[in-house]
């Protein structure tokens, strides 16, 4: 609550109460993101709050009285940012719940009307509908959102080798490991060629994920040589490409041609026109010699 402009029911009693001697706490603005991931069970009371029979029971109120709502993520996000991830997995009834919210900023909670202006600054994700089955975006909610971002896959190696070593998950206390650029280049190579494979499913496209857990799989590859050879140090060869493959296996959608082909030599494949690439790189391609 803004304590010169509250709208909770608690903090107005407080303020009348107390006056100028009103505690009050600041919010560091890490505590003020509040994230929800969007699954089929999520409801209501989740989202805006519900009656609770046991808070009016203990002050010994009747239920039409606002101090026996609890409320839900929402409105305990006053002045944050609110994200809901996955957005068309929320359930259609509980996205029309979100209407009033974003548009006239009060909410019904069983019957009880609560004039709540929030101050909330919304976010929603979600995956292109033509790919997922696993729901949609009711249309009068994206009437409500101001504006819809299109992202897309990194167009670079460069931007692309960014993303995959600010989120690849390594050991802080790993042995000496020794990545050469090369290697980067074709852990990225492999992705770009994935998305333009006849093999693989276009719609469901290749994620970021494969390259950030592909070169995971490296450096775990280089570490587990140098414990068998006893090395302090170690360095990616091209032949420790090959422990992307469950990476790549475990992230690709095949089409009918894939499959007959079988993951693993759609990711053999994948690999070796990569090093077909990277190699034209550093040698001039005979057929335009």
């Amino acid at each position: 609550d803004d304590p010169m402009d509250p709208i909770s029911r608690y903090a107005i009693d407080l303020i009348a109460e107390m006056g100028d001697n009103t505690p009050v706490e600041w919010i560091h603005r890490s505590t003020r993101f509040v994230e929800k991931l969007a699954t089929p069970d999520v409801t209501v009371a989740d989202l805006i709050g519900d009656i609770d029979p046991i808070k009016a029971a203990t002050l010994k109120l009747p239920y039409s009285d606002e101090r026996v709502i609890h409320f839900g993520l929402l409105p305990r996000a006053h002045r944050s940012i609110f994200v809901i991830n996955e957005l068309p997995d929320l359930q259609p009834r509980i996205q029309v719940g979100l209407f009033n919210i974003l548009q006239e900023g009060d909410v019904q909670i069983r019957g009880f009307k609560l004039r709540l202006p929030l101050d909330i600054q919304f976010l929603f994700t979600a995956n292109p509908e033509d790919y997922t089955n696993r729901g949609s975006i009711v249309t009068p909610l994206k009437d409500r959102i101001g504006s819809q971002i299109l992202t897309h896959y990194p167009r670079d190696l460069e931007d692309a080798k960014k993303i995959t070593k600010q989120e690849a998950s390594l050991a802080p206390d790993r042995p000496d490991i020794h990545i050469p650029e090369t290697i980067f280049n074709l852990i990225e190579r492999i992705g770009f060629i994935a998305r333009e494979s006849e093999m693989v499913d276009e719609k469901s496209g290749v994620s970021a994920r494969m390259a950030i857990s592909g070169y995971e799989n490296i450096v775990s590859s280089v570490e587990r040589r140098m414990l068998k050879n006893n090395e302090e140090t170690g360095t990616a060869r091209i032949a420790d490409l090959y422990a992307m493959v469950p990476a790549i296996t475990g992230k690709i959608e095949l089409v009918y041609e894939g499959e007959q082909e079988g993951p693993y030599q759609v990711a053999v494949e994948l690999i070796g026109e990569a090093i077909k690439d990277e190699f034209k790189t550093y040698v001039t391609d005979p057929a335009e010699a």
